[in-house]
């Protein structure tokens, strides 16, 4: 049965800390735009109190969270258990993006381990916690996390890095400015 929530309760966080992998959901405000799903692994979220929470975006292919933070702020995080009993989590509310150079950058970035590629750290203030059965979803087993991510980032080094994502980050499929464009203007 569904429950709802004002805050990450003790037993809450507990839950969140178990999982190795969560989705980050946002979408444009334009009924044209494309929502994204994109689910997340590693050692990058982080409960900073009963209603804020952050994670450490490592460099992707796109930067569509970030873009749709700057234009509405609206961001969803699920949590899944996919060993011991079912249950799904979503955390409902409203984010920002923390890039390097920022007045909070060094103090989040104490929260997380050492990451290669770090891109920037999505910030967000909770308003609803919402669990759910989680009858459906299947039992897994976690083998270790994939060190592809780390091998590429290792590969492209840190100017490589850089250059990766003045080309490939300043802007959300649907051409919404991520916040990191800032970083490359002239």
């Amino acid at each position: 049965m569904a429950k709802q929530y004002d805050q990450i309760t003790p037993a809450l966080q507990s839950f969140i800390e178990d999982q190795p992998l969560f989705f980050v959901a946002t979408a444009p405000l334009s009924d044209q735009g494309h929502v994204n799903l994109s689910p997340k692994g590693y050692d990058t979220f982080r409960i900073l109190s009963p209603n804020q929470v952050a994670y450490l975006d490592l460099t992707g292919s796109g930067n569509e969270t970030s873009a749709h933070l700057a234009e509405n702020g609206r961001i969803t995080f699920m949590f899944c258990a996919f060993n011991g009993a079912a249950q799904i989590l979503r955390l409902y509310g409203t984010g920002e993006t923390v890039l390097p150079g920022a007045e909070r950058w060094d103090e989040l970035l104490a929260h997380f381990p050492g990451y290669r590629g770090i891109r920037q750290i999505i910030v967000a203030s909770i308003h609803l916690v919402r669990t759910s059965c989680g009858y459906g979803v299947p039992l897994m087993e976690l083998r270790k996390d994939r060190e592809t991510m780390a091998r590429w980032a290792t590969s492209k080094g840190e100017e490589g890095l850089v250059e990766y994502r003045g080309l490939q980050n300043r802007k959300s499929l649907d051409g919404l400015p991520a916040p990191l464009a800032q970083l490359y203007e002239e």
